[in-house]
């Protein structure tokens, strides 16, 4: 299913999820209007490092970030490896694979939609990065 966010059309692969595309899409609507910090869904993780990486991706609350270094740490695995899990996950959004940065902070990659741009306005939208008095930025520090 494809889902409009922030003006991206974002693939969504509805068959990780047991609710409904209209339940998605309703869940969905609520983040982009800032209602919604968390997805009540039931998602299946598919075997192997992408679902631990998912795993490890789904547990970055909303507004914060972690690089590819800290989730490979964590996995035992090497951050080349969580990018290219986290340019697998089937539910962008869903499982915040935006929330996940470079060493840097820098954004690096992202596969959905129209890529770094888009998890720009995503990571904006949560707070994340930006020029928001007291925001977080994807590299830690604070604006002033």
């Amino acid at each position: 299913m494809e889902v409009d966010v922030l003006g991206d059309a974002i693939e969504i692969d509805e068959s990780y999820v047991v609710e409904t595309p209209a339940e998605i899409e309703r869940q969905v609507r609520e983040y982009e209007r800032g209602d919604r910090r968390t997805f009540d869904l039931d998602v299946s993780f598919p075997d192997g490092l992408t679902g631990d990486v998912m795993r490890a991706m789904a547990a970055i609350p909303y507004g914060e970030t972690r690089t590819y270094g800290e989730i490979a740490a964590e996995l035992g695995s090497a951050p080349i490896a969580v990018g290219g899990a986290c340019g697998r996950n089937p539910i962008p959004v869903v499982v915040p694979c935006h929330r996940v940065v470079g060493s840097d902070g820098g954004l690096r990659g992202y596969s959905a939609a129209d890529g770094v741009a888009t998890k720009r306005r995503l990571l904006e939208l949560e707070g994340a990065i930006g020029e928001r008095p007291g925001a977080g930025r994807a590299d830690g520090s604070q604006t002033p």
